[in-house]
């Protein structure tokens, strides 16, 4: 008894600590402080191939976590509402195509987000009439038709060569364009971006979503419009999806139609799956294993005598593996992780060791 209390006493009381500290996590502070001082690290190749790259995917696939995660309904469609709003922002702003229009950015994003958001309801009232492979088909079939349609459309698209010269924005006496500035502008999207989702999931809105996704049928019976949650979840996604595709065309300075190709839109499912469809972290998570994958498969096979054609072979082969051991993602092997080293720590044991 006395030894028990001499440990008690030694012991730093949780209960006595703020409860913000009780919440912080260490891994999570490393995490954030490498990413804050990554330019300090790492060359420009790394910072806007790898980790910039990566933020615009995640930003885009985290719009699919929050309609799978959140609403239930898994959208193909995403990587055509980031195209889209890249393509309104090629075609309003300045480029390097006869017949720009020339509006400043400040003018153009606003129209791009806002007709995204549009098109993200027009998508969202066509899917709710379907439900599970319907609903992915359905947003399979509307990522198709606007890949063909960009792709042989030059009145508005420029067909399959698309629209180059779109000049990354200058403001605020910076050159956003440069390696350094790009990757703190991806990087405060994509944490803007997190931080809206992780918040709309606990209001009353991001609520009533998720009992639509568990029960449609009692949340009807409660008295709300579950057509209507749905429809709002496909605009907000639309939002979210519109950033990163914005991103994407100040990244490159173009866009074409393969940006918004069939493969595209099934590599954003690949990148939610991979990381997690459960946690909004999980589309960065995959969207860093995916910007890594590519980057250097094709170096790899090389380097073993391979076709390095086949670096989707290897990217392929990394997501079986990871959604063979986790169905939950890299989010869930963590968790599992997690859950393990605190049932073997020696804190989680009784006192005396479990011995009577």
């Amino acid at each position: 008894m006395a030894l028990a209390e001499s440990r008690t006493r030694g012991a730093p009381s949780t209960a006595s600590q703020p409860a913000w500290l009780q919440n912080v996590n260490p891994v999570a502070i490393l995490v954030g402080a490498v990413i804050l001082i990554m330019p300090a690290i790492a060359s420009s190749f790394i910072l806007t191939q790898i980790f910039g790259w990566a933020y615009m995917l995640g930003t885009i696939a985290l719009s699919l976590m929050f309609l799978a995660g959140y609403g239930g309904t898994v959208s193909l469609a995403q990587m055509t509402i980031a195209g889209f709003a890249g393509y309104i922002v090629a075609i309003l702003g300045v480029n390097g195509v006869p017949g720009g229009m020339g509006w400043p950015w400040w003018l153009a994003v606003p129209a791009a987000l806002a007709l995204s958001m549009i098109g993200g309801a027009i998508i969202g009232a066509l899917a709710v009439r379907t439900e599970g492979i319907y609903t992915i088909m359905i947003t399979l079939a509307i990522a198709a038709a606007f890949y063909y349609f960009t792709n042989e459309n030059y009145a508005i698209f420029n067909g399959h060569t698309g629209i180059d010269g779109v000049p990354t924005p200058v403001f605020l006496g910076v050159d956003w364009h440069a390696p350094i500035p790009f990757y703190y502008l991806t990087l405060a999207v994509a944490v803007l971006c997190w931080l809206a989702v992780s918040y709309v999931a606990r209001t009353p809105f991001g609520l009533a979503l998720q009992g639509i996704r568990d029960n449609p049928r009692r949340m009807a019976a409660l008295g709300f419009n579950v057509n209507a949650h749905r429809i709002a979840a496909y605009v907000f996604a639309a939002l979210i999806a519109a950033l990163g595709g914005i991103l994407l065309v100040w990244s490159y300075g173009e866009i074409a139609p393969g940006t918004v190709s069939v493969s595209a839109a099934i590599d954003i499912l690949v990148i939610a799956v991979v990381g997690g469809i459960g946690n909004p972290i999980g589309a960065f998570i995959g969207a860093l294993i995916y910007a890594v994958l590519k980057t250097f498969a094709l170096d790899f096979l090389v380097a073993f005598g391979l076709d390095g054609n086949r670096y989707r072979l290897l990217i392929g082969l990394g997501f079986l593996a990871i959604v063979f051991f986790s169905p939950d993602g890299v989010i869930g092997l963590w968790a599992r992780w997690r859950h393990r080293a605190r049932r073997g720590s020696p804190r989680s044991q009784p006192p005396g060791g479990g011995h009577g």
